[in-house]
């Protein structure tokens, strides 16, 4: 059966207008030559037999939007069309608090794949990884489902629970985990110190308010004590808000750039350069990656890592160096499509090749060697006390590391470079003290 002349003239007509409209207003692309006539034929064919044919009736607005899905995600994984649901979830993700279970996802060969999980959140709690492919929901295949769907079966009611099948590389058997949802309160950014001297801050997440909340957590260290190196956490951080990571970047720099992007919109082609004040006044600085770590994460990575202000330490990161632009179609729907990509500092493009960490720490589980018990001065009878003063500081800083070292070695290790780093800062200007 063939649509009437009629009706295959609207569709052709509402097709061409779409895509003028595109072209005209929103790409703003130079004209290329006529539009694809033949192929807009196809499409109202097709269309008008799934209307007419299909085994169950399909109503035109539901039937557009699969069509317009369709268009976007044939281009890349982060193009997506957002219905209302997913433009409200993206909306309440980027302010800091949402309800779900706490998973970033894209799609890879037809299947949602995890980016990150989020701190504290039910997929946290269930230890589910970076680069797990989400196989079933509640014994629903994911093949050949779209990214709104999965994401529609995952949202629900707080306190509700969904079961997901699991695919892990390296495992031969997939696994079930139950997760239960929850509101999902992003605290994009805590500090704390992990011994005296040495700062911790982890960004869970890149908000619209991340850059003032770690410039507030450098504040709340330094006015604590003397600050001699900092460890900065973004593993498991999968990206969000671009200004957010030029704000952090900057306040570990004494200006330049950042990062830059290109695209071929005409205001896609951005330079973004750091404020010229460093607030982190110099002090060494670690930056923690792992395959979690993605877009705004290493942005910041790689523009500390280009600067040489800081040594990046952990695994290589995801390698999502694309620019997604929001472009509301109503109040209510909105295209996230891929408009640029972002380059480092130095030129390099992170797209699919991630961040090279300077030293390559795998996670892994650390155990000490019980070593035997030998006889030191100290245990000696009348032994003379150190002018000095006794251990117990360093003892405590001692039992500080060995506690991190037994339960995140990566932390460990940045701490201890941290500390080497100090050390020869140290000797360095006594040394060029005594030369004067």
């Amino acid at each position: 059966m063939r649509c009437s002349l009629g009706f295959k003239h609207s569709i052709l007509v509402a097709a061409a207008a779409v895509m003028l409209a595109g072209q005209q207003a929103v790409l703003a692309v130079e004209d290329k030559g006529q539009l694809p006539l033949d192929e807009l034929r196809t499409f109202a064919d097709v269309y008008n037999q799934i209307r007419v044919g299909y085994v169950h009736e399909i109503d035109d607005s539901t039937l557009l939007e699969y069509a317009i899905e369709g268009m976007l995600s044939g281009l890349d994984p982060h193009s997506v069309y957002l219905t209302e649901d997913a433009f409200k979830d993206l909306q309440d993700t980027t302010s800091g608090e949402f309800s779900g279970l706490g998973l970033e996802v894209g799609m890879e060969d037809g299947y949602v794949k995890i980016i990150s999980p989020i701190d504290g959140s039910p997929a946290a709690a269930a230890k589910l990884q970076s680069g797990d492919i989400i196989l079933k929901l509640d014994n629903v295949p994911m093949q050949g489902m779209s990214l709104n769907e999965a994401i529609d079966i995952m949202r629900g009611d707080k306190g509700s629970k969904i079961e997901l099948t699991i695919g892990r590389p390296g495992q031969s058997q997939p696994f079930t985990v139950t997760l239960v949802r929850d509101t999902i309160k992003v605290a994009s950014v805590r500090e704390r110190w992990l011994e005296p001297g040495y700062g911790y801050i982890r960004i869970a997440q890149f908000q619209q308010a991340t850059g003032a909340d770690v410039e507030k957590a450098l504040r709340k260290l330094t006015d604590k004590g003397i600050l001699k190196g900092l460890v900065l956490d973004l593993r498991n951080n999968p990206g969000g808000v671009l200004g957010a990571s030029v704000d952090v970047a900057g306040l570990f720099l004494d200006g330049g750039p950042v990062v830059y992007t290109e695209g071929r919109l005409p205001n896609s082609d951005m330079n973004y350069d750091a404020d010229p004040v460093d607030n982190s006044k110099g002090i060494p600085v670690v930056v923690l990656i792992n395959s979690g770590s993605a877009s705004a994460s290493e942005i910041v990575a790689g523009a500390l890592q280009d600067r040489g202000r800081a040594v990046v330490m952990g695994t290589r990161s995801f390698g999502k160096g694309s620019v997604q632009t929001i472009l509301p179609l109503s109040e209510t729907r909105a295209v996230k499509l891929t408009t640029a990509l972002y380059f480092t500092p130095n030129g390099r493009s992170i797209q699919a090749e991630g961040i090279e960490p300077d030293i390559l720490v795998e996670r892994a589980t650390v155990t000490a060697i019980d070593e035997p018990q030998y006889v030191t001065e100290a245990d000696l009878s009348k032994h003379l006390d150190n002018v000095n003063g006794d251990s117990k500081k360093t003892q405590a800083s001692a039992d500080s590391a060995s506690k991190i070292r037994s339960t995140d070695n990566q932390l460990y290790e940045a701490l201890s470079l941290l500390k080497g780093l100090n050390i020869l800062g140290m000797r360095e200007n006594k040394a060029a003290a005594g030369d004067s």
